[in-house]
């Protein structure tokens, strides 16, 4: 389901090809003669032949990605995968210990990792169990005769993490963040986005047929004949289509206000009374008595009339592909591989699978995350790295706390408020301090598919208990090998998990310049999140509540349109624009990250000695180096469309060249002059944190 959680910082790269005046010749530059914490720098990362001025991203990382092609089995290439890959990596090492490991106590969390991944490896047994382990599922929607049958395999396909027809779970009540809510988002879609179901241009319209035939293969996987199978795809289309048509746009969704409707049980009911919603929380463990936000209402409303006209032999197939489309990538090869075909191949361009132990690693960091990560972070996180994350994240909070005291377009009373919210900044760095329980989980020598429900299962239950009871601030969102951040504003937290305080992100050996740039972007991102166009609707206890003069409101909705326009004018694919009012959190995030690391690396130079030069450049061009690169990135076309269709995130080479043109720290840093590309005009040129 969708929760409020957090904007988390990846987004992904591409090229830009940016036009203009060509930079002046910068002056030359003393001899590098870097001290050995500078080494990691890679000069042949660079392009030469393009001048900072004019494409700042392709100067920076243009000649690491001459040198870099994407791997078969992936979408992408850059710094955030090879550090996942590296990541991963470590993982499967734990894994392959836990599996030998068997001296490890029965229930204890090395035991069940170690089976997990056993049974996740058993190709042979795996194959030769076919669809056996779903045919009780399979058998029971085929048994559907009646509402209540309906009502009963939604919640069992709920209780899977199988968001059929709407998304259910726990989320904390937006205007009292104190406590946890039920709550019911618009879901069930087989296709990325609404988007794909409603455009009409060629390139939407292959992928629609390409669905459509890649769902008719597998309803023959599970027996039907091909004609059978072709007619059955259509329905649960047309089923879908339903759905998509009654569905928001994820620019609407991005508004929490409008995605907050608490209901009672009567009020819901009301929105939707052919479904028995009494039933549906005894089945899926929910109390009943409590209040439920419907972030959606006209999405119920629709939903409803068709629940009550769809034709039941059509809601059988809905429900048939979706447990076959969830489960496909845990059965055996023939689903695999056809379930690759369209989301691998079709929707990303990749052109091979992941190697089973790698789609296996993900798996159960998905699903056992904290178990496998407390091993990762004993390993491979030492308490120095975490204590030099810290001391610099403070040094970030500062820059910050002291940006808003003096920030001119702001009055204050309401940067009174922002600096309370930040002095109320929940921090979180590397790893919990409260580790899950996993020993109410079942891991067992059974087919991987039965596994993957059983942890399903687990990790719904433990989300449902918290369903009117106090918040616990203590949890994270993310494991902790994840290579990701965010910031969650009704928790008013910034989370940084050990996966990411790792190279290119952040070296406590490195020259601080490349770490203020790079993981110091990081953080100072997710700390403006706390103030974005969805952040700053929040207060400093995680309530949705104004905090804001009507003037200041006005002024900062100003900025945000003047940032909405940049991002809208780049041009990803020909004819495929970034969707500016989808991304301005992010853009928003980045802009006030990558200038609140670099105030607060300027600071951190007060009073110390430091390389002037270091491979050939001033510590105020390492820094915009260091951010450039840890966006160093290839991406398949196919891939790029899709970022642009459903990420909040741009693209690389706009986060990177669209950020720096509205600094004027990046313009003296580098010699830049007014008309210069990467230097925007002051009418076009946006300042907001």
């Amino acid at each position: 389901m969708q929760k409020r959680l957090a904007s988390a910082w990846v987004g992904l790269a591409l090229i830009l090809a940016m036009q203009g005046r060509a930079m002046p010749v910068l002056p030359a530059m003393e001899p590098s003669s870097p001290p050995p914490s500078s080494g990691r720098f890679d000069a042949a990362n660079l392009d030469r032949a393009v001048k900072p001025g004019v494409d700042f991203y392709q100067f920076a990382v243009g000649g690491w990605r001459a040198h870099h092609t994407i791997p078969a089995e992936l979408p992408e290439w850059g710094s955030f995968t090879a550090l996942d890959e590296s990541n991963r990596e470590k993982l499967h090492g734990l894994l392959e210990a836990a599996a030998r490991d068997r001296s490890a106590p029965a229930g204890s969390n090395t035991r069940k990792l170690g089976d997990f991944y056993a049974s996740a490896m058993d190709e042979t047994a795996i194959n030769q169990a076919g669809l056996t382990p779903l045919q009780a599922d399979l058998a029971a929607i085929d048994a559907i005769q009646s509402v209540g049958d309906v009502e009963k395999m939604v919640a069992r396909l709920h209780r899977y993490e199988i968001p059929v027809y709407f998304g259910f779970g726990s989320d904390q009540d937006a205007k009292n963040s104190a406590m946890m809510l039920a709550e019911i988002n618009q879901d069930g879609l087989g296709l990325p986005d609404r988007d794909y179901y409603l455009k009409t241009d060629a390139h939407t319209q292959t992928v629609q047929t390409a669905y459509l035939k890649h769902m008719a293969r597998m309803f023959a996987l599970t027996g039907d004949a091909p004609d059978v199978a072709a007619a059955h795809a259509n329905t649960v289309y047309t089923y879908e289509k339903q759905l998509a048509q009654a569905s928001r746009t994820k620019v609407a969704l991005r508004d929490p206000v409008t995605n907050y409707n608490k209901k009672n049980l009567a009020g819901l009911t009301a929105l939707a009374p052919s479904f028995p919603w009494p039933a549906y929380f005894q089945d899926v463990g929910c109390p009943s008595d409590g209040p439920i936000n419907v972030g959606q209402p006209e999405y119920l409303r629709a939903l409803d009339k068709i629940w009550s006209t769809a034709p039941l032999a059509d809601t059988r197939l809905y429900l048939k592909w979706h447990l076959i489309h969830s489960t496909a990538p845990c059965l055996s090869s023939a689903f695999v591989d056809e379930d690759f075909d369209f989301s691998g191949k079709v929707l990303k361009g990749v052109t091979a699978n992941m190697a089973r132990w790698k789609r296996v690693v993900r798996t159960i960091d998905a699903n056992m995350g904290e178990a496998l990560g407390q091993a990762y972070v004993a390993k491979y996180f030492p308490p120095s790295a975490k204590a030099h994350a810290v001391r610099m994240l403070h040094h970030i909070k500062a820059a910050l706390r002291a940006d808003l005291q003096t920030l001119a377009w702001l009055s204050r009373p309401t940067r009174q408020k922002a600096v309370e919210k930040i002095d109320a900044f929940q921090e979180k760095i590397g790893y919990p301090d409260k580790w899950r329980d996993y020993s109410g989980l079942s891991i067992e020598k059974v087919p991987y598919v039965q596994n993957v429900l059983q942890a399903r299962q687990f990790n719904f239950a433990f989300d449902i208990h918290k369903i009117n009871k106090p918040v616990d601030r203590t949890e994270w969102d993310m494991s902790p090998p994840t290579v990701n951040a965010y910031y969650n504003p009704a928790m008013n937290e910034i989370v940084f998990p050990a996966g990411i305080l790792q190279p290119p992100f952040f070296d406590p050996n490195r020259d601080d310049a490349y770490n203020y740039g790079g993981i110091g972007a990081v953080m100072g991102h997710e700390m403006t999140h706390g103030f974005d166009d969805q952040g700053s609707l929040y207060d400093r206890k995680g309530n949705l509540q104004n905090w804001w003069t009507k003037e200041d409101r006005a002024r900062f909705e100003h900025r945000t349109l003047l940032i909405r326009k940049q991002y809208s004018g780049y041009e990803a694919q020909p004819g495929v624009f970034e969707n500016g009012p989808l991304e301005s959190g992010e853009c928003i995030a980045d802009l006030g990250g990558c200038t609140l690391a670099f105030r607060a690396y300027e600071k951190s130079l007060e009073g110390k000695p430091y390389t002037r030069y270091a491979n050939g450049f001033t510590p105020e061009q390492r820094f915009f180096l260091g951010f450039a690169q840890i966006w160093e990135c290839n991406e398949r076309p196919e891939y790029e469309r899709l970022l642009v269709a459903t990420d909040p995130h741009p693209l690389a080479r706009f986060r990177v060249n669209g950020t720096v043109s509205n600094m004027p720290a990046f313009a003296t840093a580098w010699h830049l002059k007014p008309g210069d590309p990467m230097v925007l005009p002051p009418d076009k040129r946006t300042e907001i944190w």
